[in-house]
C-alpha cells in the first residue's frame, strides 16, 4: 500500500492516483468517523464540530481563503458561552496557572515513585527539590493572596514548572518559540475552565509577531530574567 508510510498533515488524507502515486487530499468532513458527545470540539468560528477530523477537514477545504486561515480549534467540547475576561481576572490568571503547573509536576513525580515514565531523570531531580520542600501548598483552590504570598516567599519553586511547560509545548519545531498550533493543546483543554487563557496568551505576545518566545512566556508568569 503506497499510503502506508505516507504522512499527511491534519485535515488531509492519503490518496493513490491512477499511476499508483500517493498524494495528500482534503479529508471529506462528511466521511469522518462518528464520534461521542464528549469528543465534540468548538472552532474559532463558534461552530460545534463532531470531532477534530471534521474541523480540520473543513479547514482544509477552505484552504487559501480568509475563513480557512482564521479557522482553528478553539477548545474541547461543544461551543458554549465563554464569559468576557476582565482586567482583574487576567492579572490573577498567572497566579493560578503557576500553582497548577507546579501541582501537575508534583503528581507526575508521585506517580513516578511507583512506575517511572512520566518524567526524565533530569526532570525528576529538579522536581524532587520542589517536592521535598514542606512549605509547598497542597493542591486545591487557594485564595489569590495566599498564592501571591507563596510565590514571593518560595519563588524558586515556581521557576522550573513554568520553564517545563514551555518546553513541553515547544515541539513542532523545537525553536524556543510557541506558535498558535503549539499552544493549542494547552489552550483547547483549558478554555472551558479558564476563560482568560486566550487573552492571557494574546497579551503574552509582547511584540505581536504571533509567536511567544521563552522570554515573553517567563515575563507573563512573573519569572525574572
Amino acid at each position: 500500500d503506497p499510503c502506508r508510510n505516507f504522512h499527511c498533515k491534519r485535515g488531509k488524507v492519503c490518496q493513490v492516483d491512477q499511476q499508483g502515486k500517493p498524494s495528500c487530499v482534503c479529508q471529506d468532513p462528511a466521511a469522518c468517523p462518528s464520534t461521542k458527545d464528549y469528543e465534540h470540539v468548538c472552532g474559532t468560528d463558534n461552530k460545534t464540530y463532531e470531532g477534530t477530523c471534521q474541523l480540520f477537514g473543513t479547514k482544509c477545504q477552505l484552504e487559501g481563503t480568509k475563513t480557512g486561515r482564521q479557522l482553528h480549534l478553539d477548545y474541547m467540547g461543544s461551543c458554549k458561552h465563554i464569559p468576557h475576561c476582565t482586567d482583574y481576572e487576567v492579572d490573577q490568571f498567572p497566579l493560578r496557572m503557576r500553582d497548577w503547573l507546579k501541582n501537575i509536576l508534583m503528581q507526575y513525580y508521585e506517580r513516578d515513585l511507583d512506575t517511572s515514565g512520566f518524567l526524565t531523570e533530569k526532570q525528576r531531580s529538579k522536581v524532587k527539590k520542589i517536592y521535598q520542600n514542606d512549605k509547598r501548598l497542597v493542591s486545591g483552590d487557594h485564595a489569590v493572596e495566599l498564592l501571591l504570598h507563596d510565590f514571593e516567599k518560595n519563588y524558586h519553586m515556581y521557576v522550573y514548572p513554568v520553564h517545563w511547560q514551555f518546553h513541553q509545548l515547544d515541539q513542532h519545531p523545537v525553536d524556543r518559540l510557541l506558535t498558535h498550533s503549539e499552544l493549542a493543546p494547552l489552550r483547547a483543554s483549558l478554555v472551558p475552565m479558564e476563560h482568560c487563557i486566550t487573552r492571557f496568551f494574546q497579551e503574552c505576545d509582547g511584540d505581536q509577531d504571533k509567536l511567544i518566545a521563552l522570554k515573553e512566556w517567563c515575563h507573563c508568569f512573573g519569572i525574572k530574567e
